[in-house]
This record gives structure tokens, C-alpha cells and sequence, in this order.
């Protein structure tokens, strides 16, 4: 299984409100989750009026098919709001199957 996680941080200049910035994320993370079924939110500098920090989030069993959803998105959200793109990194993570049974075995889930 292969877990890829997408963070991209938005540059929202000019906004001088939470109201603002809430109204592009809110719209940003929507439409993301509707066009590609990834899991996506805000996760950092909540009350950061011009910045904007969003994880999007792919699982799926094929590394390129991960990396290539992620990429997508990632070129969706640049086209999808007038805020720039300021960073942006992915992160690909293998997980084998073998290791989750003994990690589920011991936090009591097995």
C-alpha cells in the first residue's frame, strides 16, 4: 500500500481577513475532494490571514498512480485559485502489509 500526502502552501496576498482567506480554502479543498476523492484540509497557520497551508492525501497500491494524483491536484489547486502556490512537496510512504498486522496487533485492533 502506498500512501502519498501533497503540501502545499498558498500565498494569499492582499487578504486582509479570516473571512477571506476561509472563503478561497473552503472552496480550494471542495472542489479538490469532488474532482480527485482525496482526503484534503488545512492543517497549519489557521489564523494566518495571507498564507494558506492545505495536505491532500492518496491512497491507493500503485506508486505512480499515487504520485500521479497528487501532481494533478497539485496543478489543479495552482489553476483553481487566484492565490500562488509559495511551496510545495509531496511525500510517498510504502507501507507493508506485514507491519501493519504487528502494529494493529499491539494498539489492540488485531
Amino acid at each position: 500500500m502506498v500512501v502519498g500526502v501533497l503540501r502545499i502552501v498558498l500565498s494569499l496576498r492582499g487578504n486582509d481577513s479570516l473571512k477571506g482567506k476561509r472563503s478561497v480554502v473552503k472552496s480550494v479543498l471542495e472542489r479538490t475532494r469532488n474532482k480527485f476523492h482525496v482526503s484534503a484540509a488545512e492543517v497549519e497557520d489557521m489564523d494566518a490571514h495571507q498564507r494558506a497551508v492545505l495536505a491532500f492525501c492518496c491512497v491507493a497500491n500503485d506508486k505512480k498512480h499515487v504520485d500521479r494524483v497528487l501532481a494533478t491536484v497539485a496543478d489543479f489547486v495552482e489553476g483553481a485559485s487566484e492565490a500562488p502556490i509559495s511551496d510545495r512537496r509531496t511525500e510517498l510512504i510504502t507501507v507493508d502489509a506485514d507491519d501493519m498486522t504487528s502494529s494493529w496487533e499491539l494498539d489492540g485492533q488485531g
